[in-house]
């Protein structure tokens, strides 16, 4: 049931990010989805099934382990149900900002994300390129976290919705008024705020690794408000990585296991 619930907000919210990116984009998209797209669906769907025949339930499987044995810092302090979700959503979402940032500086584990960053061109497909092995390393990440802080089960359903749905969100690229933006950024990570983080200039690709929640960039001090070029102009992806053609399915999959895959470019 949980899956199903996962997959069917995960549909939802794609096909209105991609709805809204058809009638308002921000940005018009040099490199056709034809060419972009199906990279893209292929990360998702070899995931999805990696994730449905692997360890997909690991993370909610930990939440009912540590809570049936009140394992854990929120089972040990006995908290109320409803603290204890708000507690588990919070914990998570900055263990995945700092998940975010090991990503980048870890050079071992830059080689598997950076798939993630070669894509051209910026909208709700690019929320789902991501290398298998990366998939793998943080589902077991999320469980290690869940298990030390033991994670209300039912926060750990709506975590994950969350987490997809953000990202989706966060990656369309979609059109939104200058003023809402600024109101909204304060609050939840915007496709302007997040985009930054995908362009080609590194300061900026190391900066704005939040996924959701707005304030640990700005606690944490990685937070970049606006890109040295406009939203509009500036390069997406990464300089060592300009050619389209260069970046098939299976190139991409094999990118980590060639020489050059630590280089920051």
């Amino acid at each position: 049931m949980e899956n199903l619930i996962r997959l069917g907000a995960a549909l939802g919210i794609f096909g209105i990010m991609v709805s809204w990116e058809a009638i308002k984009p921000r940005r018009v998209q040099q490199v056709s989805r034809r060419r972009r797209w199906p990279v893209n669906l292929g990360f998702a769907l070899l995931n999805m099934v990696l994730m449905r025949f692997t360890i997909g339930g690991l993370a909610y499987t930990s939440a009912v382990v540590v809570a049936e044995h009140s394992y854990g810092l929120l089972n040990i302090w006995r908290l109320s149900s409803g603290f204890s979700i708000i507690m588990t959503l919070l914990i998570l979402d900055f263990a995945i900002y700092g998940q975010h940032i090991l990503m980048h500086k870890w050079p071992i584990l830059w080689r598997l994300h950076k798939i993630h960053h070669t894509d051209l061109e910026f909208d709700a497909t690019t929320a789902v390129r991501f290398h298998p092995l990366e998939i793998v390393i943080s589902m077991f990440y999320k469980a290690m976290c869940i298990v030390l802080i033991g994670g209300n089960p039912e926060a750990i359903v709506a975590f994950e919705i969350i987490l997809n749905g953000a990202a989706t969100f966060n990656h369309s690229n979609v059109r939104i008024p200058e003023k809402v933006d600024k109101i909204l950024r304060w609050l939840i990570i915007t496709p302007d705020m997040h985009r930054i983080h995908h362009s080609a200039e590194p300061i900026e690709t190391d900066s704005n690794y939040g996924f959701s929640i707005a304030c640990w960039d700005r606690l944490c001090k990685t937070y970049t408000a606006e890109p040295k070029q406009a939203q509009t102009m500036m390069p997406i992806g990464l300089n060592a990585y300009r050619k389209q053609e260069e970046l098939g399915f299976m190139r991409c999959l094999l990118i980590p296991f060639k020489s050059a895959a630590n280089r920051r470019g």
